[in-house]
Formats: C-alpha cells, sequence, structure tokens
C-alpha cells in the first residue's frame, strides 16, 4: 500500500499560521483530536511542523506562558517528507531512522496534502493481519 492509498480520501489538512499563540495551538489540537499540526508562513506554505511534545517539551517543561508565545517559536523547522507514492514500509523506515511519529505528505509540485503517522500505519497493518487471520481460520474450520 502506498501513502496515496491512504491519504487520498481525507477531506481536511490541518494547519495554523506562524502567528498563532501556543496556547491556541494546544486548543486546536485537543479540538481536531489530532497530535500534530503544520504550521503555514504568511505566504500559505508549510514552514514547520507542531506536535503535542513541542508544546510540553518547549514550553510546559520550560514554565513559559504559551499565551505569550508564537507557532513560530517552538515549531520544527527540519521536515522530513514522502510523497503519494512512497510505500508504508519505506514511511516506517523513514520513521525509525528519524525518530519521528509523523511525515509531511506532499503532492508532486511540494503542496502540503496532510500528514501521516505511525497511528495511520499501524490501524492498516492490524487491519491486514486480522484479515489473514480471518482467511487462515476459514481454510482451516469451514464451514459446514
Amino acid at each position: 500500500m502506498r501513502v496515496g492509498d491512504l491519504i487520498g480520501s481525507r477531506k481536511e489538512v490541518y494547519t495554523v499560521s506562524e502567528e498563532t499563540s501556543v496556547h491556541e495551538v494546544a486548543q486546536y489540537l485537543r479540538a481536531k483530536e489530532v497530535r500534530t499540526v503544520g504550521v503555514l508562513g504568511a505566504n500559505g506554505k508549510l514552514t514547520g511542523v507542531i506536535s503535542q511534545s513541542d508544546i510540553s517539551d518547549k514550553v510546559a517543561a520550560e514554565n513559559k506562558c504559551p499565551a505569550w508565545m508564537k507557532a513560530s517559536d517552538i515549531m520544527t523547522r527540519e521536515l522530513v517528507t514522502v510523497t503519494a507514492e512512497k510505500t508504508l514500509d519505506e514511511c516506517l523506515l523513514l520513521m525509525e531512522q528519524n525518530g519521528i511519529f509523523h511525515l509531511i505528505v506532499l503532492s508532486q509540485m511540494g503542496e502540503f496534502r496532510g500528514m501521516l503517522s505511525v497511528k495511520d500505519i499501524l490501524r492498516v497493518v492490524a487491519s491486514d493481519e486480522k484479515a489473514r487471520a480471518d482467511l487462515l481460520e476459514a481454510f482451516i474450520f469451514p464451514q459446514r
């Protein structure tokens, strides 16, 4: 399976602007029930990402005020990206090599299309394994 197969049906891409306060980013993450969000610059291009871990490590653990800080102050700028053609196995390898849980998905034109999480991949793997187990069970214990 490829990235495009997994994210092709998504309707919403979660983003905030660089100027958004960290407090508002945290509220947005909670409201959307996601762990990471893309950060867009004034030109509308992706400039970074912010995860719950960024907020925890760079704000809460440092006893800083999230209302006074902007997304651009804490966002991760070194982005690991993939396109729709990458396989999920390749994505897992990239995540492992970089110690990350999300990959940025870009179109062929370099436009931000969303994120792929390790949770997204694990859902597919678990579903595939269940299908295999069901097939094996049907073979071993045929219906009479």
